[in-house]
């Protein structure tokens, strides 16, 4: 067991906590103005704001569209080595998204959603308050020896931010050694920290399937090639993909969630087109080329034994998201040492949700984590009545400030 300190023992823990009220209301006035994936104009402007009151030393704004990144130097450049004889970092990234959903909000606190139909559902405006906070206490204690990259990023939800901001050169900029990120999660509770050394979270693809048949009366069936009865084939035979076509033990989900085809209003007639929407999350790419290959091969031959056609759109949206193991297990110690090895889970069952910062993964080592937030009234992400806990701002900003101090240390 490895020894571990209590919040009390940390100087950053105690410096954030005092700011809590502070890093509150930055977090609540972001939730009442909630925007969407690049067009977080008014939240990247209260960043920016933010990190010059801060003192952060370089401020970048309009990377990836909306994106914001921050650059703090630490008292000293970083050298070859640590005062151990290790070698250290010279630059750390730390990362933290910015948009909102297109969701209505249920909640009636005073700091609800003043933009109808748009919500922080996900929890973004606590991480972004949390890497404000981490910016103000790096600022003004420098305790490391090279850059902090402050990564403010827009578009996680669907829009693929991260991917965005690397294709505009966010590495090439800001050539950082690792790049770490953290998302609240209300199925654990307020204090604990979790995640493993490899697969966090599946990748998400997005499938559609368009049948074509021929169009007729809904009285004389045998005249037309229904498409809907191809599309209810497809949908049952695909349900086969993962049950006898991937071992048992990876993962797989393949869930077609949509069909259209026809119109309500004309119940006799059957249509020409129907089209199935779906997703698949995987964590293997060969797992991922299978499913895509063999759905294509399953929905074409199952149109032609009808008469009709199928064709499938395969577009990979997001891709798995991989913890390095060296940078997991750096992060799970400085976890550890702030609340806990009995606090830290380090084999956190991955999720087959999906995620952009793997985007920034694959571009450089690094670790996505977990911290916990419990689940108030039973709200978990994307809910109507889901809130940010605004008790674990000050653990999550000396978290992530630990993190760098720790990778860089003087």
């Amino acid at each position: 067991m490895r020894e571990s300190a209590p919040l009390a023992a940390s100087g950053a823990y105690q410096r954030l906590a005092g700011w809590q009220s502070d890093l509150m209301a930055f977090r609540r006035d972001l939730h009442a103005h909630p925007e969407l994936g690049f067009e977080e104009v008014r939240t990247a402007s209260k960043v920016v704001e933010a990190l010059r009151v801060c003192g952060v030393d370089e401020i970048h704004t309009g990377i990836g569209k909306t994106g914001v990144v921050g650059v703090i130097h630490g008292s000293r450049a970083a050298g070859a080595n640590g005062s151990n004889g290790a070698a250290v970092a010279k630059s750390i990234g730390l990362r933290a998204d910015m948009d909102a959903l297109p969701m209505r909000e249920e909640n009636d606190f005073p700091w609800r959603s003043a933009t109808p139909g748009l919500m922080h559902g996900c929890g973004h405006d606590g991480h972004t308050a949390m890497l404000v906070g981490a910016a103000r206490y790096l600022a003004q204690t420098r305790q490391f020896a090279g850059d902090v990259v402050l990564i403010f990023q827009p578009g996680e939800e669907g829009f693929a931010g991260a991917k965005a901001m690397v294709d505009d050169g966010l590495f090439d900029r800001f050539p950082v050694d690792s790049v770490y990120a953290m998302h609240n999660w209300p199925s654990m509770q307020p204090g604990c920290i979790g995640l493993n050394m490899g697969a966090m979270m599946a990748a998400a693809d997005r499938v559609e399937i368009t049948v074509n048949g021929r169009g007729g009366h809904g009285a004389h069936p045998y005249m037309a090639i229904d498409p809907v009865l191809v599309a209810a084939h497809i949908i049952t035979a695909a349900q086969s993909l993962v049950s006898r076509s991937v071992n048992p033990l990876d993962s797989a989900v393949v869930s077609l969630c949509a069909m259209q085809a026809g119109d309500l209003g004309a119940f006799s007639v059957i249509p020409r087109q129907a089209k199935l929407m779906g997703t698949v999350r995987t964590f293997k790419r060969e797992v991922q080329d299978m499913i895509e290959e063999r759905l294509g091969r399953l929905a074409e031959s199952i149109a032609l034994g009808f008469g009709a056609t199928a064709s499938l759109d395969y577009q990979r949206v997001y891709p798995a998201t991989i913890n390095t193991p060296r940078e997991a297990a750096f992060a799970a110690d400085v976890a550890a040492s702030l609340v806990g090895e009995d606090k830290v889970v380090r084999e956190l069952v991955p999720s087959m949700g999906a995620e952009d910062f793997s985007f920034m993964l694959q571009a450089r080592p690094g670790a996505y984590l977990r911290i916990g937030q419990g689940g108030e009234g039973g709200c978990f992400l994307h809910s109507t009545r889901y809130d940010f806990n605004d008790e674990i701002l000050p653990l999550g900003s000396a978290l992530l400030a630990t993190l760098a101090e720790r990778a860089m240390p003087l």
